[in-house]
């Protein structure tokens, strides 16, 4: 039996938008939903970074294309491509919402959206502990995003994928409309399972 469900696929394939779908239907169905999402940042029609957005409309920067050479204000800079991750301000914005949802009311269904667990969010150890906290707790399920793997492993996607609570749809451009419907079908076991648990 499953307790989570992740998406993987290629980038721009169009996991953030299934999640934000899946999210649409669980609220209009009266599920408590919480999380972030990544969306890209363009600016004159060229991608500049990436911000997090949580599901209560706040936003935070992710990462920026670095402008000239320079650090930020002397800390450690966290590089993934061209781009210079904000770790401050991810955990800032990402890490309250983890404090929240281990502490779902008696019962209550609730559903943890991650999207995603990438290497920009990897920098921070803060974000992989309460990633691993929020996958055992008893109290909610998690609609997370991972990478498809490549290069060099990461610890905790590949936690993940192996999970034997953990159900991941592979996204691709030809099943992305008909996996809704799947996605929506198994987090409803995932609910059962959770509340026979409690």
């Amino acid at each position: 039996m499953f307790k989570h469900v992740f998406l993987t696929g290629p980038p721009g394939v169009g996991k953030t938008t299934l999640v934000q779908k899946v999210c649409e239907a669980l609220v209009s169905s009266g599920v408590g939903v919480e999380g972030f999402y990544t969306e890209e940042v363009r600016e004159g029609g060229r991608r500049v970074g990436f911000d997090v957005v949580t599901l209560a409309g706040e936003r935070g920067h992710l990462s920026r294309i670095r402008e000239g050479p320079g650090t930020l204000h002397g800390r450690r800079e966290y590089m993934v491509g061209q781009y210079v991750v904000d770790l401050p301000s991810f955990e800032n914005l990402a890490l309250p919402l983890f404090r929240d949802a281990g502490t779902a009311g008696g019962g209550s269904r609730k559903v943890f959206i991650i999207d995603e667990i990438g290497k920009m969010e990897l920098f921070s150890q803060s974000f992989i502990r309460a990633v691993r906290q929020t996958l055992d707790s008893s109290s909610c399920t998690i609609l997370g995003t991972i990478p498809v793997p490549k290069g060099k492993p990461l610890g905790l996607v590949e936690e993940v994928r192996s999970r034997p609570d953990v159900k991941v749809f592979t996204v691709s451009k030809e099943n992305r409309n008909a996996l809704l419907q799947d996605i929506l079908a198994t987090l409803r076991e995932c609910f059962k399972r959770s509340s026979q648990s409690q």
